[in-house]
């Protein structure tokens, strides 16, 4: 039997996480041989830095990176894909003959979740909510899926209008962009992504009702909350809802089929992951 190819997850906290349940539900279905772990990458400054060189010593092959360590995962690579130079953030980190590669598939995995919800970015008017990291790693996937407007509102406008500033180079130039506060968000738009944090502490991006262009989709990126009072504010406005889960998975499986080349069934894994949830008391949508 070979000898199992090692892969990690590596973030701080970390015991939560869905990552190794989710990869041993994809080696399962394809028949890779790995292990998967949750590795803590400390709290100090110089941390995961040193949890990442042990764990490359120790014949690593792969990475998943999440909070708080995006931003240091893209410094520790000798090379980087475009989505991860311009989300300025990497998730996936993998070593081949001695040198890291970076890439970003978290925009990558809200395009596919998205799609999953019949939701067609061709042409869409898209509001994103949020100037953080998370926006910054959708904005190119979603203008590259073929969104023809997008919108990024935050709380602060100049902020907003400094992530467009930095990544309209990066985008396509049919791409109508703009940048805006959250109260002054402009007409109606078919996709609306919530990737502030605000769901996180049970709050709700205050985003107007009427951004909501009829039959339009509503996406949290948090999941395991339910109905988040941005979805909420969304069901009323007669939106449809959707969590980050399919998101989460997908973006797990894009990792995944970067590493070993083989690509995953991302919708079997999510309803297993949904019922793994579900049996657990977690509110799923």
């Amino acid at each position: 039997m070979p000898t199992p190819t090692r892969y990690a997850v590596i973030g701080h906290p970390i015991a939560h996480s869905l990552s190794p349940f989710i990869h041993a539900l994809f080696a399962a279905q394809t028949g890779e041989t790995i292990t998967y772990e949750a590795i803590d990458g400390g709290g100090d400054d110089g941390g995961f830095e040193r949890v990442l060189a042990d764990f490359w010593a120790a014949g690593g092959c792969g990475a998943n990176v999440t909070l708080p360590f995006k931003l240091r995962a893209l410094q520790c690579a000798d090379e980087a894909s475009a989505e991860a130079r311009a989300a300025g953030a990497a998730n996936a980190l993998r070593r081949v003959d001695g040198r890291v590669e970076a890439h970003n598939f978290d925009g990558a995995g809200l395009v596919r979740d998205l799609a999953a919800h019949g939701c067609a970015l061709a042409g869409a008017r898209v509001l994103l909510l949020g100037a953080g990291g998370a926006a910054r790693g959708a904005l190119l996937p979603l203008a590259l899926a073929g969104a023809e407007r997008i919108v990024v509102a935050n709380r602060t406008a100049q902020r907003a209008q400094q992530l467009v500033q930095e990544l309209a180079a990066h985008l396509p130039a049919s791409v109508q962009l703009a940048a805006c506060a959250l109260g002054d968000v402009p007409g109606a738009f078919d996709v609306v992504v919530n990737a502030t944090s605000a769901s996180l502490d049970g709050a709700a991006p205050a985003v107007p009702a009427a951004a909501f262009a009829p039959q339009a989709l509503a996406y949290d990126m948090v999941y395991g909350k339910g109905l988040t009072p941005f979805l909420a504010l969304a069901q009323a406005a007669g939106a449809r809802c959707a969590d980050g889960l399919g998101m989460l998975v997908e973006q797990a499986a894009a990792s995944f089929a970067w590493w070993r080349g083989v690509q995953p069934d991302a919708a079997a894994a999510r309803a297993q992951v949904q019922q793994h949830l579900a049996q657990q008391g977690v509110a799923v949508l």
